[in-house]
């Protein structure tokens, strides 16, 4: 029960990918921007190895472009959702009183309205980049991390050694960096894993709507709306854009239950010693 095995085969999927985002086209020379009427819809093949798209564009140099804006919005917004849900849901289960009862109506109030709606009505206000999209899913996104921080802080801001600790009159700087960041780091890695993957379906999703990054800038999502047009005749165009997408996802979703039940495991731990 306690051998809980890493993720070994996701985390190397995700290596891989962002390996072949970052560092592929250093190798791979064919350019994501040429148009090419010569060479529309080809499907794969030795020379353009994910094919083609309707403009004659060779897709595995734009699957490559497109997983570089994925993955720094999806690693940006959740970053930025993260420390947003760490500080206010530290200071909410910390401090309690009138920062928690504004904390709950605030989260209450961003709830209210289904999150992918209401990150599309602010972008569709909105002339989208990535740092745009960096910024507008980081803060239709952070409720859920808040809400587990505030949880979690509100349990240890009850044990006794915090108690012990204000009696003290111990600062409250030194409490938190000290006694209560290193206790809410698994929590926080495991909301950090699944905001990862939750702002690239956003990013993908508005994307697929046409409101995600603008051309020439692409993304996964982008690619991906681009071939449902001609999804019949070139299944290639949509496949490896929605495959990369699964995978991060995929691979994201498994290292994120391996740190939930690490976390579990090592908090029974404290509890039987």
């Amino acid at each position: 029960m306690n051998n809980i095995k890493p993720p070994y085969f996701s985390i190397f999927i995700l290596i891989t990918i962002i390996l072949f985002s970052f560092v592929g086209p250093f190798f791979y020379h064919a350019s994501a921007y040429t148009f090419n009427k010569d060479a529309i819809l080809l499907p794969p093949s030795l020379i353009h190895p994910f094919g083609t798209d309707r403009l004659g564009r060779d897709l595995m140099a734009r699957v490559m472009n497109g997983g570089q804006t994925s993955l720094i919005i999806g690693v940006g917004s959740a970053i930025i959702a993260s420390l947003i849900g760490l500080i206010y849901g530290v200071v909410a289960g910390y401090l309690k009183g009138w920062w928690d009862k504004s904390f709950v109506f605030i989260v209450d109030l961003f709830l209210t309205f289904p999150t992918f709606f209401l990150l599309l009505t602010i972008v569709s206000y909105i002339n989208a980049s990535t740092l745009i999209l960096i910024i507008v899913i980081a803060l239709t996104g952070w409720m859920s991390t808040a809400r587990l921080i505030r949880s979690q802080a509100f349990q240890i801001a009850n044990k006794p050694f915090i108690k012990i600790l204000k009696v003290a009159q111990v600062p409250t700087s030194t409490i938190i960096f000290k006694y209560f960041l290193p206790l809410l780091a698994p929590i926080l890695f495991v909301s950090f894993s699944f905001g990862v993957s939750g702002a690239i379906l956003a990013e993908s999703g508005l994307s697929f709507l046409g409101l995600g990054v603008t051309p020439p800038n692409m993304s996964w999502g982008s690619i991906l709306s681009d071939g449902k047009g001609v999804m019949e005749i070139a299944w290639w165009v949509s496949f490896f854009p929605g495959l990369f997408i699964f995978l991060v996802t995929f691979s994201l979703i498994q290292i994120s239950d391996f740190l939930q039940n690490l976390s579990n495991l090592k908090e029974s731990n404290l509890i039987q010693n």
